[in-house]
């Protein structure tokens, strides 16, 4: 009996006691390693901002985090007696597999480095791409991440973005309001154009270069449209449209100017 409980605690202290000691020691180098990746990403992020583009500078954050948890799982791994070197042989050996396996991710990835390179859009610009629009968060390694104006978050794929259109809405520092004003029939045109031509040369926020344009369009069914097209810095976009589309409408009314709405006429004959 007591030789048996010798040779116990001789397996325990040769194998049992240092298997356990190596594997608190890689979950604490694994809790530590992964602590300092997120660390040491953020810092390489504030630093690159403060120098380029906060796009560019996020994206390379994102990639040294990786970088730094892929060396953090080799080396606990290592700790707890696995041969790295033969993992690593059998990883590249089963890279293929798994390129093809993942190629949608593989995909989305080198679209984000596109992304990066050809920058078609900065961290903070508001566009429309891949099926989505909003104001553009982040660009991550798979995807872009917008914001939309209700505060609603959309993950878009990287993929997915540039294997469409990219419309920009914040490239340009100015835009043009597009609008379209119906009057009826029997509107003076040329009083129709003076008001809505003081309306916007009353508002500041409407630039005089380039003029805006006041010009019959169409003459529709119930009305004879007209568009109105000022120019303003981009910030303006929204806030000059919602105010002109009000202020016509009242200085319509002022005015006496019809706005028709449609209307149907019916006939109704007497028959014997």
């Amino acid at each position: 009996m007591e030789a048996m409980l010798d040779q116990l605690n001789t397996f325990a202290l040769e194998n049992i006691f240092p298997f356990a000691t190596n594997l608190i020691a890689a979950l604490v180098i694994f809790l530590i390693g992964k602590w300092l990746a997120k660390r040491i990403s953020g810092a390489v992020d504030t630093v690159l901002s403060k120098k380029i583009d906060p796009t560019v500078s996020k994206f390379i954050g994102n990639l040294t985090q990786i970088a730094l948890l892929a060396v953090v799982a080799i080396a606990t791994l290592d700790r707890v007696g696995v041969e790295t070197t033969s993992l690593i042989a059998i990883v590249g050996a089963a890279g293929l597999a798994v390129g093809l396996a993942l190629k949608d991710s593989l995909g989305n990835f080198a679209s984000g480095v596109m992304l990066i390179l050809f920058r078609p859009f900065r961290v903070g610009d508001y566009v429309e791409a891949g099926g989505a629009s909003g104001s553009v968060k982040e660009i991550r390694i798979f995807a872009t991440i917008l914001a939309t104006p209700d505060n609603k978050v959309i993950t878009v794929p990287n993929g997915a973005i540039m294997g469409g259109n990219i419309i920009n809405y914040s490239e340009m520092p100015t835009r043009r309001v597009d609008m379209v004003v119906g009057v009826g029939y029997g509107s003076d045109l040329a009083k129709v154009k003076a008001v809505i031509s003081a309306i916007l040369d009353q508002d500041q926020r409407v630039l005089k270069d380039p003029a805006p344009v006041v010009a019959v369009s169409e003459l529709a069914d119930s009305s004879i449209n007209l568009l109105v097209r000022p120019w303003v810095n981009s910030a303006d976009y929204w806030a000059v449209m919602w105010d002109t589309t009000e202020t016509v409408k009242r200085r319509f009314d002022e005015e006496g100017i019809e706005i028709p709405f449609p209307q149907m006429d019916v006939h109704f004959s007497k028959t014997e």
